[in-house]
């Protein structure tokens, strides 16, 4: 794809986090952009649908309308099915079709290129990094898988903008292979754990990715499945003395996280230790870049974070309600053990995304869940949230729960959502930590306003 010559550009199942950071940053760059999606005809899609118009893209319901033979190219994720009337439409009409992640690539080749790639943190260290460039000056670009909260309050979705500058910062995603396909100048690696396929298959991606960056890779030396790569890395973060960042005094707060890298003292309103180690590869990349460490320090510290990430809600009879994107097992274990330091009980729930990931991942949840409770947290969940499609329903939630009721963990089914504040009302008790997590259903931000009023 040759963006200088692609003019008209139709995205299908424009409303997906993916799909709208590319359109929104393609429009930002003068492409006419035109997007459709089977989520626009449901009431709860409209937001999303005005800010995508907001920002110069042209929606349509998947009805097959906006495919024309005018069209220079149509983008399509992996959830797109060849049964979607309009991607046969456009076979019929012989218009090229582009995986997201190829056309991705192809503005990878506009810009000087920033990927930040793991199974977990992606989208937090890209903001972060985004945040640090942005505050010095450097004007960049970003697109990402979450909304920056600093962007929304433009009344934007947050998760793309193109700035003037020569970086692009972008979020590399892992889980439908095409990690493989970009070639960055810097490539960041912040861990490795499994989710979406077995480990040695994700071994065998990242090591095509760390092959294919062309100048500086920064490696997390002190996690124990990428450590492998940090000989080869030219700035490993973690707490090995050896690497090129060396963090300590680590330390907590209500109000955020302080620490130390080499002599610089950093303090970001953010919570969690995982968020140390993100805002440690989004400083080692920012100072390739060009920014010094003391740049990074004092713009971190205005970092005002990401949608649904450790998001606090508020706090209701003594009780703090907190929204989390954490869904899969390593993300659901750190989002507990977090609020373990500032609490002495906390009652999670979360609600499984897919069929197949969930079956795929039932061993691990438990693993990680067993591990991360103490005697007095709880675990709820609801049943697992179905995007459409084609699936096979041969696991429930319910089935999640009682292997860890068999651990002699509390734990609990609550197969309808809207039922759990009621549920759970008369458990709560004032200091608790309520944390809501889940990922890809859109429905999820309006739920956490939902639990807040009726506990």
């Amino acid at each position: 794809m040759d963006l200088t010559t692609a003019k008209q550009i139709h995205f299908i199942g424009v409303a997906g986090t993916g799909m709208s950071a590319i359109a929104q940053y393609l429009s930002g760059t003068g492409h006419v952009i035109t997007g459709s999606d089977r989520e626009f005809t449901k009431e709860s899609s409209q937001t999303i649908r005005r800010q995508l118009q907001e920002a110069g893209i042209e929606c349509f319901d998947q009805d097959g309308s906006a495919i024309h033979a005018a069209l220079d190219a149509v983008i399509i994720s992996t959830a797109i099915e060849e049964t979607v009337p309009e991607l046969q439409r456009c076979r019929a009409l012989n218009i090229p079709v582009l995986h997201r992640a190829d056309m991705l690539q192809a503005i990878t080749q506009t810009k000087k290129t920033i990927a930040v790639s793991g199974t977990s943190g992606k989208s937090t260290t890209t903001a972060m990094l985004f945040h640090i460039l942005h505050q010095n000056g450097f004007e960049p670009s970003i697109i990402s898988g979450a909304g920056l909260v600093s962007l929304q309050k433009q009344g934007k979705i947050g998760n793309a903008f193109a700035g003037r500058g020569e970086w692009l910062v972008m979020e590399a995603d892992e889980s439908d292979g095409t990690l493989v396909k970009y070639h960055p100048e810097i490539g960041v690696i912040l861990n490795l754990d499994k989710d979406h396929k077995e480990m040695a298959e994700l071994y065998g991606i990242f090591e095509t990715f760390r092959s294919n960056v062309k100048e500086t890779l920064i490696v997390n030396a002190s996690h124990p499945e990428t450590k492998r790569w940090s000989k080869a890395a030219e700035n490993d973060f973690g707490f090995d003395p050896q690497a090129g960042f060396l963090i300590s005094q680590f330390f907590q707060s209500v109000s955020g996280i302080r620490f130390i890298i080499n002599t610089t003292a950093f303090e970001i309103p953010v919570l969690g230790r995982h968020n140390m180690e993100n805002a440690a590869a989004a400083a080692a990349a920012a100072c390739k870049a060009g920014a010094s460490l003391e740049q990074c320090a004092l713009a971190l510290k205005t970092y005002s974070g990401i949608y649904r990430r450790v998001q606090i809600i508020g706090v209701k009879n003594g009780v703090t309600v907190v929204d989390d994107y954490a869904h899969n097992p390593v993300k659901i274990a750190a989002a507990i053990s977090t609020f373990q330091l500032l609490s002495k009980r906390v009652i999670a729930w979360f609600q499984p995304h897919g069929y197949g990931p969930t079956k795929f991942l039932r061993d691990d949840f438990v693993k990680e869940i067993v591990g991360v409770l103490r005697a007095e947290d709880e675990i709820w969940m609801s049943e697992i949230y179905y995007a459409g499609g084609t699936a096979v329903k041969d696991i429930s939630a319910a089935d999640l729960i009682n292997d860890i009721k068999a651990h002699n963990k509390k734990a609990f089914f609550i197969e309808d959502r809207n039922v759990f504040p009621a549920a759970v009302k008369n458990q709560l008790q004032n200091g608790d930590v309520l944390l809501l997590m889940g990922a890809r259903d859109p429905s999820l931000e309006s739920f956490a306003d939902y639990v807040m009023e009726n506990i």
